[in-house]
């Protein structure tokens, strides 16, 4: 039967886009490696800003159904003057300032003992711990991140009075302990209730990056709990861009909660705590170093684990489909 097919070819002014796809802990991300237009811009930020500009339709192509879903993840990558290459990260709702389970993935990609890659939020270390010849582990040092706010109060539509932190980990998160069980029969009520805890808290509280625009905003709230594996620190699932589920621990969100354990004098330097997804795949994340960053008291955070590579695709896009753009459902 497949033989019938074998000699089909898309007509050649179909757009046709390259991605390698894989996951870190569950979590998805589309690697784009082939097909875009040129993206113009001296640095990360003036790249992202370019492709929302012009091309926010392949965005929404490669993200939403039908070839993607509503928590679909992808990285744009794009080469670079001063590291191994420049990444930005699109999702349901836009792009991302900084993805640590994107990072994770991109460095087993790469297949390099130490890689250097430029993000918007800033400059990233990776490293790859390669066994015969494969990536068994990878990790990196983040931006500085540190405790934006600590023990605030909001009143939550349909929850009630909500005590939170927000501290930054290449993005910023609001931190809860709401007491839901973070496990995945609770998903639904899990978006519900991280998408309006994001909500009250972004009508109540300004975000503001200390040295850009671009990253001054929340990007979602995370839930923490305790672990299901007691030999764990914690469990936590993060709701961020429009609902959109974790499925890992989140990268950048155990980057904030180092920040918040470290300022709290829960942890030292050098001490690694795993955390816990939703599914039950972890991350490790240790303080390695102590820094400045602005008006703020920071940390580099390392973050350690690992991905699965699952496909290589190649998606068309007609001009001819009405939904060649993608449509969503949340």
């Amino acid at each position: 039967m497949t033989q019938i097919f074998a000699d089909w070819l898309p007509p050649e002014h179909w757009t046709r886009i390259t991605t390698i796809d894989m996951h870190t802990g569950g979590e998805p991300l589309r690697v784009v490696v082939d097909g875009l237009p040129a993206i113009e811009g001296r640095n990360v930020l003036e790249k992202r800003r370019y492709f929302r500009e012009h091309y926010d339709h392949l965005r929404t192509g490669l993200m939403w159904e039908p070839r993607g879903h509503a928590d679909m993840y992808g990285a744009v990558i794009t080469p670079s003057a001063d590291a191994d290459f420049d990444v930005f990260f699109i999702h349901n709702e836009g792009y991302s300032t900084m993805c640590g389970h994107a990072i994770i993935a991109l460095t087993k990609l790469f297949k390099k003992e130490e890689i250097t890659i430029n993000v918007p939020a800033g400059r990233i270390f990776a490293r790859a711990t390669i066994v015969n010849g494969e990536v068994a582990e990878t990790s990196f040092q983040n931006v500085p991140s540190f405790v934006y706010l600590r023990k605030q109060l909001v009143e939550v539509a349909g929850i009630g009075l909500v005590e939170f932190d927000v501290a930054y980990g290449g993005a910023f998160y609001a931190f809860v302990n709401t007491g839901l069980k973070l496990e995945p029969a609770n998903f639904n009520r899990l978006i519900e209730h991280g998408r309006l805890i994001k909500q009250a808290v972004m009508a109540n509280f300004p975000i503001n990056h200390p040295f850009e625009d671009d990253l001054s905003f929340l990007y979602g709230t995370i839930l923490i709990g305790p672990p299901h594996d007691p030999s764990h620190h914690s469990r936590n699932v993060c709701i961020f861009a429009d609902g959109e589920l974790d499925r890992s621990p989140t990268g950048s969100g155990v980057s904030a909660r180092a920040a918040l354990h470290f300022a709290a004098g829960e942890i030292g330097l050098n001490v690694p705590i795993t955390i816990e997804s939703i599914l039950g795949t972890t991350m490790s994340v240790k303080v390695a170093g102590v820094t400045n960053f602005g008006p703020y008291d920071a940390i580099i955070p390392e973050v350690s684990g690992t991905a699965s590579i699952i496909a290589r695709n190649e998606f068309y896009f007609d001009p001819n489909d009405p939904l060649r753009t993608g449509f969503i459902f949340r």
